[in-house]
């Protein structure tokens, strides 16, 4: 059977996540919808993440599994059609050997943050990024980062109900700057902890706000204790840029 690995762009909004679940629309489970259609076969599509629900992608790969070769071309236009008017377009479509997997092939993966800080709320960007009323310090955030990048154990970063077998992690980049009212936010891992880049998003915050001082990033990170993280940024920031393989 022809394996085939697609590159996905989303917005994350109208979903309750990558998954497939019982409580509401995914994007795994509309991608199983339009292959349906496609096929006239289920098939279920595995993703290199599984982002949370309001998460967007730019640049999500999954692969699955197909009864008849089609060409990748083919797929890609048949799978835009039958996702309509889903928010959800695939951008590349390619065959791979049947060893690929798109998770666990996964060499890198890479995550953008963003926040606006503006007093106004916002129109173009609603649901697409979280909004900051205060200034932030990009520079003392980028002091911060410093302090979290490397191995080591990420359990002050973690969502409670986060079923990694183990905390530790190697954070490869985390780097913050400012381009006009936008502070972003990017960081890079093989793997990371659920809510991990949002729990580090919303500790940064605290920096750029100057309630906590850049060496708080390392405390934090080094009490091992979820309570001394931050609030947990919104989904509405974060991005699935791309993964490396």
């Amino acid at each position: 059977m022809p394996r085939y690995k697609i590159t996905i762009e989303y917005d994350g909004t109208p979903f309750s996540g990558w998954q497939m679940q019982a409580n509401g629309p995914s994007l795994q489970g509309e991608l199983a919808r339009a292959l349906k259609a496609f096929t006239g076969v289920r098939v279920v599509p595995r993703g290199a993440g599984r982002t949370d629900a309001g998460v967007h992608a730019r640049g999500q790969v999954a692969h699955f599994d197909l009864e008849r070769a089609w060409p990748p071309a083919t797929v890609r236009d048949a799978l835009n059609f039958h996702l309509r008017p889903a928010p959800v377009v695939i951008l590349a479509c390619d065959t791979v050997d049947e060893t690929f997997d798109a998770r666990f092939s996964a060499k890198a993966r890479h995550y953008l943050y963003r926040i606006v800080t503006r007093r106004s709320p916002l129109a173009l960007d609603r649901d697409r990024a979280w909004q900051v009323r205060a200034s932030l310090d990009a520079d003392a955030m980028q002091e911060g980062a410093r302090h979290l990048l490397g191995h080591h154990d990420f359990t002050t970063f973690r969502a409670a109900q986060c079923q990694a077998n183990s905390p530790l992690r190697t954070l490869d980049t985390l780097n913050v700057w400012r381009e006009g009212e936008s502070v972003f936010i990017a960081t890079s891992a093989r793997s990371f902890l659920h809510n991990q880049v949002r729990s580090m998003a919303g500790s940064l915050k605290l920096v750029g706000e100057g309630r906590w001082r850049p060496e708080g990033m390392r405390e934090a990170l080094e009490a091992r204790d979820r309570t001394a993280c931050g609030p947990v940024a919104p989904a509405c920031g974060l991005y699935f840029m791309s993964v490396d393989y």
